[in-house]
């Protein structure tokens, strides 16, 4: 069972119920990942959103990855990638895979540059930030090549379009 806990800053107003979006998007990355079993253990598993904005993230993007600017999404897994295969239950009956923090300016305005549904962009980077959580990256080329396909896969359980079709055209 997968629980997700969301907490909003103004900027993202009530046009979009993102509490359901974003449950929907983790679940979709974690059944498209090699970890989709922690779907069915006996406990639950959390994933903790917070929408915020480009301020904060700038600030954490600095403090954390050392990088003096905002970005799009940041996780920060709480449980180590070798060990989610032998999680087992807890003393409260949930544990909690990480924290995911989104920029609200950055976010829209990628997607206003891509020219694609904000709420589906949105979508994406919770995709993008669960699978950080679960231990995939993109620091090398094959690494990439998984990670974008887990989220390909996620996203089309959405029915949301491959992101990096058009990039794949190019290649």
């Amino acid at each position: 069972m997968l629980q997700t806990e969301l907490t909003a800053s103004p900027l993202w107003k009530n046009e979009q119920d993102w509490t359901d979006l974003a449950a929907q998007a983790a679940k979709a990355a974690i059944s498209a990942s090699s970890h989709a079993d922690l779907l069915d253990r006996n406990f639950a598993i959390e994933v903790s959103v917070k929408l915020s904005d480009d301020s904060e993230v700038h600030s954490l993007n600095k403090a954390y990855r050392g990088k003096d600017k905002p970005t799009n999404v940041l996780s920060f897994p709480q449980i180590q990638p070798d060990l989610l295969e032998t999680l087992a239950n807890t003393d409260d009956g949930e544990a909690l895979l990480g924290d995911i923090i989104l920029a609200y300016e950055t976010c829209r305005d990628e997607a206003s540059a891509k020219n694609i549904s904000f709420s589906h962009h949105v979508s994406h980077l919770i995709v993008h930030g669960s699978l950080h959580l679960l231990g995939y990256d993109h620091e090398n080329e094959i690494d990439a090549g998984l990670m974008e396909n887990c989220e390909i896969n996620a996203l089309a359980t959405l029915g949301i379009a491959n992101p990096y079709a058009e990039q794949a055209q190019n290649r």
